[in-house]
């Protein structure tokens, strides 16, 4: 198992919308390849959504009600882009200081 501070957060959440974490030895397992899936599919997602959010905001005729949608997903889609860099950016090694090794991993993250 990985220690406290090598904990992967997961691209989904729980129950009540609690942050999921995965400790494990072996980043070629069963969920870290689907989470790895899961975090490309979002990014993807989230480009796509842009270029039609682009669509969207640039025609003077669309009505609210699809401003609202478009706000809606643009919402889901950064939270989950969010949590991809969040988790991205927890499993890069920090710059060594002084007194530590090269490849220190950074501190836990507190989510929720």
């Amino acid at each position: 198992m990985t220690s406290t501070n090598e904990l992967r957060l997961l691209p989904w959440s729980g129950p009540d919308d609690k942050p999921c974490f995965l400790s494990t030895d072996n980043s070629n397992g069963f969920l870290s390849r689907r989470a790895d899936n899961t975090e490309e599919a979002q990014l993807k997602a989230a480009s796509e959504l842009l270029d039609h959010v682009i669509e969207v905001l640039t025609d003077p005729e669309k009505d609210p009600d699809e401003l609202h949608l478009v706000a809606t997903d643009l919402t889901t889609a950064l939270r989950a882009t969010l949590r991809v860099a969040t988790s991205r950016g927890h499993r890069l090694p920090r710059p060594a200081q002084e007194g530590e090794g090269e490849h220190t991993p950074r501190r836990p993250m507190r989510l929720g």
